[in-house]
This record gives structure tokens, sequence and C-alpha cells, in this order.
């Protein structure tokens, strides 16, 4: 650790002035920093870790550990490009057609592994399901991954995503992602590269086409882990410590077909640290959409009603503004925060409800809060409290109005007094972290 510090004497205000001294303490963080020069896939990715240590062993016995019996693991050293490379594959026995993304989740939930872990595991399929539900037009609760690659993407999130916890890596970043040309062969035909599913799941990212000739690098796998794991590029000042190559299926001629991995150490100062530990525990990122419309020739009853018309079909936030239109007309302006997977369903809803000629869409990143409903008991009724945890580990609670007014209207009393006695029951039964905002 390294401190700096600078002190200031003054007799007359030893103590205030020594009270004041602001310290800067820089900590070294372990990260990794992928190279997908040649694309990624996760095979690559677990190759890259048992490159730089992840014990062979422990990824032998990740089938069993994850009750996928019959599989066998395969880790060879191998040349690509005359570069040393590991690469790793795994033998699946027939499977059923077809996987349902939700029998995965489950299957997630049902083993030992660490929260963390699951955690990403989880929104790495659920990033994929809502990106290909969206690609083919179904629910992503009936969407299913065919055959093998079911078993095979499994494998590969959840040993990319655990083998860089067990390295102790705190923090991955990437430099520019390759895609690859061409054609690839899949369940639902020839697709141009990159597939559907794989752009998708690269918006935002710093990627490019090629190199000429050399079919798909990137995979629908790869990138799911660099969306749920990457915090973006590198920083500008790094210590390597060391680096590894994660072998591609092919050798191809003038090309290295591999994921490097470097680890090293990244200087960061003891609040960000401890700030990014928290970020991480209790924040997760999600990738949205907002569609918005400008309107000029609606009541304002009109457009309150199809507001509720979206929030009922399940846009996760529903906005009205006031904005200035072309000739200087009083005007409002919709948007609509969506999932992928009802990015389609909702344009058309905004189109029918509102007299709006034009949607426009855009991606947004929003970092949200961990949540949780809890029920207080009032007056022989059920309130429901909408409880957060902050980065810090505190808590902030709030009760819904919906049910306030309800109760308020059943009892004939005051809407507050139900809420401040609601709140005050809660924080004697909740745990000391609840923040006082919430009161």
């Amino acid at each position: 650790m390294i401190v700096l510090a600078l002190s200031v004497y003054d007799p007359s205000s030893t103590f205030e002035i020594c009270k004041s001294v602001s310290f800067l303490a820089l900590t070294q963080m372990k990260i990794a920093i992928l190279d997908p020069a040649s694309g990624i896939a996760g095979d690559m990715f677990l190759g890259a870790l048992v490159d730089v240590g992840l014990d062979k062993a422990w990824l032998e016995r990740l089938p069993s550990a994850l009750g996928l019996s019959g599989v066998e693991v395969r880790i060879a050293d191998v040349q690509r490009s005359q570069v040393h490379c590991i690469k790793v594959d795994f033998e699946i026995p027939p499977q059923p057609h077809g996987r349902p993304v939700s029998e995965i989740h489950r299957l997630i939930d049902a083993v030992k592994i660490p929260e963390k872990v699951a955690r990403s595991a989880h929104a790495a399929f659920e990033a994929i399901a809502a990106v290909e539900a969206a690609i083919h037009g179904v629910a992503p609760d009936d969407l299913h991954l065919h055959e093998v690659g079911a078993v095979d993407a499994i494998l590969d999130v959840v040993g990319s995503i655990w083998g860089v916890e067990l390295l102790g890596i705190e923090r991955i970043y990437n430099t520019k992602v390759a895609l690859g040309d061409g054609t690839v062969k899949t369940a639902h035909g020839v697709l141009p590269v990159p597939a559907p599913a794989t752009i998708r799941l690269l918006e935002g990212f710093n990627v490019r086409h090629g190199p000429p000739g050399s079919g798909e690098l990137t995979t629908p796998t790869g990138a799911a882990l660099l969306r749920v794991l990457s915090k973006g590029a590198p920083p500008q000042e790094y210590i390597p410590k060391q680096s590894g190559y994660g072998a591609g299926t092919r050798d191809i001629h003038g090309q290295l077909n591999a994921l490097r991995i470097i680890v090293g150490e990244a200087s960061v100062d003891q609040y960000d640290h401890h700030h990014h530990h928290h970020h991480h525990e209790h924040v997760h990122t999600e990738h949205l959409h907002v569609l918005s419309a400008d309107i000029d020739d609606m009541s304002p009853e009109e457009l309150a009603g199809a507001a509720e018309v979206l929030r009922a079909e399940g846009a996760l936030d529903v906005v009205l503004l006031h904005t200035t239109m072309k000739k200087g007309r009083l005007g409002t302006r919709v948007e609509a925060l969506v999932q992928t997977s009802d990015l389609a369903r909702l344009e058309e809803k905004i189109f029918l409800q509102f007299t709006t000629l034009g949607v426009k869409t855009f991606d947004v990143v929003r970092n949200a809060l961990e949540r949780e409903s809890r029920l207080v008991r009032f007056d022989g009724r059920d309130i429901r409290v909408k409880v957060a945890t902050l980065p810090d580990g505190t808590q902030r609670a709030k009760p819904e109005f919906d049910d306030l007014r309800r109760v308020a209207e059943e009892t004939s009393r005051p809407l507050s007094e139900i809420r401040s006695e609601v709140m005050s029951a809660f924080n004697e039964a909740a745990p000391t972290s609840l923040s006082p905002r919430g009161k």
C-alpha cells in the first residue's frame, strides 16, 4: 500500500488542521484484460484461464459439479501460429432436443456454487435469452437452447465466471473485439457473421469486422461473457504479471487464432476499491432501451391513459415531458423504458395508443439497486414495503403507495399516519443496516 499525506503545522490550530488532513491510500487490485483480437468464445476463455493458472483438475470435475453427467473434458497443449495455447473441449453425449432457458436457471440455483458466480451466470443467460427472444419473436421463457449447445453454454459460462473468481481476479477489461466475416451454420440455417445474437450482445462495445476469410470469431456465449464481466477499456496504466492464450478451434494461416488474457495489477485508491466491492455486490447493470415520441395533438387525459396502457403492457417506466416542437407548438414527449424482449411489441403499442407518426429508439445502460419486497401487517391488512440495498450495504425502505391508499380508504385514516406507523413497525423488525433515509 502506498500512502500519500499532506501535513501542515499551525501551533494555534493544530487539532483542527490534523482533523482535516486528507490521505490518498493506494492499493493494488488484481485485474485481467481480455484481448479478443481473434474473437472470443467460451472454450477460448476457459483455455486462457487455464494458461494463467486455473486448476485443470477443477475444470475436469466441473461437469459433475454442475450435475451434467457423461460429459468428458479434454484439455490440450496446442500451437496457434507457433504460439503455445491451451485448448479446452467438452465431449457431450446426445441430449434431449432443446433445453429451456428456465431449466438452465433452475440448474444454476440447484448446484452449490458461489453466490457471486451464480448471479453473474444468471445475468449471462438472461442476456442471451433476451436477445434471442427478440430476434425470434418469442417470450424469453419459451426460448430453448438447442441440444448440445445448451450443455456447452452452461459449462462455458459457469466455468469461465467461476474460474475468474477462483483466480482472484477483481476486475475484467477488454480491448477491441474481432467479429470475423463470412457466414456461420446454425440450427436456424446459415447466418451472416456476426450472428444476430452476437452483435446484439455486443451493442456498446468497440468491435471490428474481419479479418477476411476468418469465419466466425466471436460467438454469442463469448459476447455474453463480455457483456456480464467486462468493465470496458483497460486502464491507461497497469503492471502485467502474466499472460496466457486460449486456443480457437481452427489454426488460421497468418493469424493467431486465440484469446489472450493479461493478468496484472492496477493501482486504485482504497475508497474506489471499497466502493467497487459494494457496487458489484448490490448494484446490477441492465442494458435497456428507451422508446421516444413527441405528441402535440392529444389531451392530457388521453396522454395519461395511453401511458398507463404502456405500463400495464410491461414498460419498466413511462414519463411524459413538456417539450417545444416546430413552429413553437407546445407538446409532450413520451419516453418508455423497456427490456429488449419487449422492444418491438411496445413500439407497436406506442403507434396504436398515441397519435405519433414516428418512434425513436435509444440504447441505455441502467445501474439498478438490489431490491426486494416485504410485507408489513397493519390493522389486519398487508402492506408491501419496497426495500433497496445501497452500494454501502445499508438499506432504504418505502411502503407501496397503492397499498397505503387502499388501507386509508378502507380504514378512513389519514394516509400519512398509516405510512408513519407502517415504517415504525418495519424499522423495529428490520436489521440495523436500514438507512435512516427510509424512515
